[in-house]
């Protein structure tokens, strides 16, 4: 009887059906002998893995979401009346353009608020502007009244040596 029962656990560990016996009943095998601890579950097989890949997920996640919010501001900001006439009238200024070169365009981070109620707004930013030639800063104030902006600064002010530029003057 002893024989036939070590017989049957040597089928089994080596996965040989015998007749009358459920797979999985057992222990584990080791070595051709029965071991009576049962198999580890599925969190204690994979848990090395899974909680880096948990904490990695969710930084990517809160990641994703801080450069979502930082790309919806400085998108409302581009978007708004002030940053954009600014901008196109310093593209558009001879000596703005003689002192940065062509093409001028608006940079990546933009600084201030442009606050909107109704029909009266206000401004203050400030725009890096980058040229062929060289690099500046846009400083442009502005106030909305009756959906008119009206503007008390808007002056480039070249990195480096070099006077401002006041787009507030007439034009000839």
């Amino acid at each position: 009887m002893k024989r036939q029962a070590t017989i049957v656990a040597i089928r089994f560990c080596l996965g040989h059906r015998v007749p009358g016996e459920q797979r999985g009943s057992g222990g584990r095998c080791h070595g051709g002998a029965m071991d009576s601890k049962p198999a580890p579950n599925w969190w204690a097989r994979h848990w090395k893995w899974v909680v880096p890949a948990g904490c990695l997920t969710g930084v990517v996640g809160v990641a994703g979401f801080i450069a979502l919010i930082v790309g919806l501001v400085f998108g409302l900001i581009k978007s708004s009346t002030p940053y954009q006439q600014a901008l196109a009238k310093a593209q558009r200024d001879p000596v703005v353009i003689g002192r940065l070169g062509a093409p001028i365009q608006g940079g990546m981070l933009v600084s201030g608020n442009v606050s909107l109620s109704g029909g009266t707004g206000e401004a203050s930013l400030a725009i890096p502007l980058q040229g062929s030639r060289g690099s500046g800063t846009l400083y442009v104030e502005a106030r909305q009244k009756a959906g008119t902006w009206s503007y008390s600064t808007l002056m480039v002010r070249p990195d480096g040596a070099g006077e401002p530029i006041s787009l507030l003057r007439p034009s000839l």
